[in-house]
């Protein structure tokens, strides 16, 4: 059996929460876990999944945003972008946002920018300044996209931390630059999140607003919470 779990994303000057990006798992031995590949699941029966999560959040009367991750095996299906934007019409009126967790081509983000934005539906670039994301590598489909994330965890996690401050201002001027939004994911505690209002940065995500949760069938999804 296979599940989004949601976690919560913030605009700290609102004091809101805007959208909610959709994590996959996998129940195995009675626990969720993270699926081998997030392909084990085809994409149009993780669109129905998602079709029925913005039920239970009821995201049609919030216009709360949806954020579902892609990575390049799944961007590379010839359904993708029908199913993406069948899946865009059954969510209407409410938001939805395409994370692609790795580089596209040049040729493969102005396919998906010009099919995408002609229904409503946001393209983020996840993880820059990440294993390939650096910004080299994807400076020529910035025009083309509507929103980075940059999440603070992954330079923990190899014991770069002290690099954090520099690295979220870099890719926060970029935003700037390139008319983009703007999400700092992994904040973690106040120290985060007052860094982050230092620098300006005014939609957060992580542990600290909620960890990733998985909503019952049941619940009556309010303010964050049920």
């Amino acid at each position: 059996m296979y599940r989004f779990f949601v976690q919560p994303q913030v605009d700290q000057r609102r004091r809101a929460v805007f959208g909610y990006e959709l994590l996959l798992r996998k129940e195995m031995d009675g626990r969720w876990a993270v699926p081998q590949s997030f392909t084990e699941l085809p994409l149009d029966k993780q669109a129905d999944l998602l079709a029925q999560l913005a039920g239970q959040l009821k995201t049609k009367a919030t216009n709360q945003v949806l954020a579902l991750n892609l990575n390049r095996q799944q961007a590379e299906d010839d359904l993708m972008l029908g199913t993406i934007i069948y899946l865009k019409k059954r969510l209407n009126p409410a938001a939805l946002t395409i994370e692609l967790t790795e580089s596209p081509s040049l040729a493969e983000i102005q396919k998906y920018s010009l099919f995408f934005h002609q229904y409503g539906i946001k393209l983020s670039i996840d993880d820059v300044g990440t294993g390939s994301n650096t910004f080299e590598n994807i400076q020529h489909a910035l025009p083309f996209v509507d929103q980075i994330k940059f999440a603070m965890q992954n330079l923990r996690m190899s014991g770069q931390a002290e690099r954090i401050p520099r690295e979220v201002a870099f890719w926060r001027d970029v935003a700037q630059d390139y008319r983009l939004e703007f999400i700092l994911e992994g904040v973690e505690d106040q120290k985060d999140q007052k860094m982050a209002e230092q620098q300006g940065i005014e939609r957060h995500q992580g542990y600290y607003y909620g960890k990733p949760r998985l909503i019952a069938d049941d619940c009556q999804f309010v303010n964050g919470s049920c």
